[in-house]
């Protein structure tokens, strides 16, 4: 199907207000956190220790998708088929099992590259460790190997844990993105679909990334650089995520994968010594902590059908042709009609 014939197939009108709903709410959130302080300064919350940015980013600026997928449904009348809600653990399992373990060894395969490859930013005491394990019993000898205790209990929990506890706020994000935009853009094909959603969801995130948000703002070329950054590892590991979704056929190996990478992505920083530019990493949003989930989105990419949906959508039939009917002229004769 050429790009001109599967354009006009998509739902346009849906798209744009689902885009519009999604881009509003979301950035209309960070403009309230550029008022009110940024991240770096945002103020408490009364009886809470969490800044208002927090609250700001896990319920409007994440929620968002999620509530302008309800809206577009609302406002279009189109129903609530395919919400992709319902879970298919039949022959859809092995999906939930790569997205319940696949971001953490990806985000593992990345730290352990940008180590070897700039072995000065490694730091094999855990000095950070350590530091935070003196603040918290300051009077304590700390043994040697309880910062590396430390460091895997965390990897341990985060990986088994972190998808539960991170899929409230995470659903958000899903339930707009893969679970309504995704099955929208489908008919372009699975490739142009997930070059699409990885640069609405790049571009998406881009007020909070110019706050300082995955990359701070220590960086040269800030924060467009990292702007773009964003763009590229949301095409990586949305690609990643969105072959979850088709595949396991429900929203809910999407939300996995997702919760998954946020509990685990901060990990590799507790390696860190002096000051590396995070737009190359070691986490996972930096170039090349990010490129175990570059090689698996170029796998996805390469592979014939692996981005396209398991039962074809469907195709409305062109409409038949008509044929020309001759204009009657003084020496016409029944068969000229």
């Amino acid at each position: 199907m050429s790009i001109e014939s599967a354009a006009k197939s998509l739902d346009i009108r849906r798209i744009s207000l689902y885009l519009i709903f999604a881009f509003g709410i979301a950035w209309a959130g960070g403009l309230a956190i550029a008022l009110t302080g940024g991240l770096a300064n945002s103020p408490p919350v009364a009886g809470s220790n969490l800044p208002l940015a927090f609250f700001i980013l896990t319920t409007v600026y994440m929620g968002a998708p999620a509530i302008a997928h309800v809206l577009t449904r609302l406002l279009t009348h189109e129903g609530w088929e395919g919400t992709t809600l319902r879970p298919k653990l039949g022959q859809g399992w092995p999906y939930w099992v790569i997205a319940w373990l696949a971001p953490g060894l990806l985000t593992f395969a990345g730290a352990a590259l940008f180590f070897a490859l700039f072995p000065q930013y490694y730091d094999p005491s855990l000095s950070r460790v350590q530091a935070l394990l003196q603040q918290a019993a300051p009077e304590q000898q700390i043994p040697e190997m309880s910062p590396w205790l430390v460091v895997i209990a965390g990897a341990v929990q985060a990986i088994l844990l972190a998808p539960l506890l991170n899929a409230l706020p995470i659903f958000g994000e899903e339930f707009g993105w893969r679970a309504y935009l995704q099955p929208k853009l489908m008919p372009l094909g699975g490739r142009r679909a997930m070059l699409l959603m990885g640069l609405v969801w790049g571009v998406w995130h881009w007020p909070v990334i110019a706050m300082g948000y995955n990359f701070g703002l220590e960086y040269p070329g800030a924060p467009w650089l990292g702007m773009l950054m964003m763009v590229w590892f949301t095409l990586v590991f949305g690609t990643l995520v969105g072959w979850l979704a088709l595949r396991g056929g429900s929203v809910w190996p999407a939300v996995i994968a997702h919760g998954a990478l946020n509990g685990i992505a901060g990990i590799a920083a507790l390696f860190i010594q002096d000051e590396p530019s995070p737009l190359l990493g070691p986490l996972p949003v930096g170039l090349i902590g990010s490129a175990g989930f570059a090689l698996v989105a170029l796998w996805l990419f390469l592979r014939a059908g692996a981005l396209d949906p398991p039962v074809p959508l469907p195709v409305s039939p062109a409409p038949p042709e008509q044929k020309a009917v001759p204009v009657a002229g003084p020496d016409a004769t029944p068969s000229d009609y």
